[in-house]
């Protein structure tokens, strides 16, 4: 696996791990009424659907690029491979457009 993304994976697992335990701080003084706790599963869903939408952009953007480069390296040597690369782009394509539906779930239930 690639140093980058390791460490960027590790650092989003220690944030996430963090803001699943992170809790509100409440001082209570005599005269100053009680502070109710904030709810926190509405701004969960909100980074989960965030994570959802960034991590299968890039790994969609990561594809794209792959593929692009190698469509068109084949197209330079022979031109009629332009028709059977450019589904494979749209495939990859895909990967954010499933990245986005997860995430409209996520937010919607």
């Amino acid at each position: 696996m690639n140093k980058k993304i390791f460490i960027v994976m590790s650092f989003l697992a220690i944030f996430g791990i963090a803001g699943l335990f992170a809790e509100t701080e409440t001082t209570e003084a005599n005269d100053a009424p009680a502070v109710e706790r904030v709810d926190n599963s509405q701004a969960f869903k909100y980074i989960a659907a965030g994570l959802a939408v960034g991590l299968a952009c890039i790994a969609g953007g990561m594809a794209v690029g792959k593929i692009g480069a190698a469509a068109m390296g084949a197209m330079s040597e022979n031109a009629e491979l332009s028709g059977k690369a450019l589904p494979f782009v749209g495939l990859a394509e895909g990967i954010c457009l499933w990245g986005f539906l997860v995430a409209l779930l996520i937010i919607v239930l």
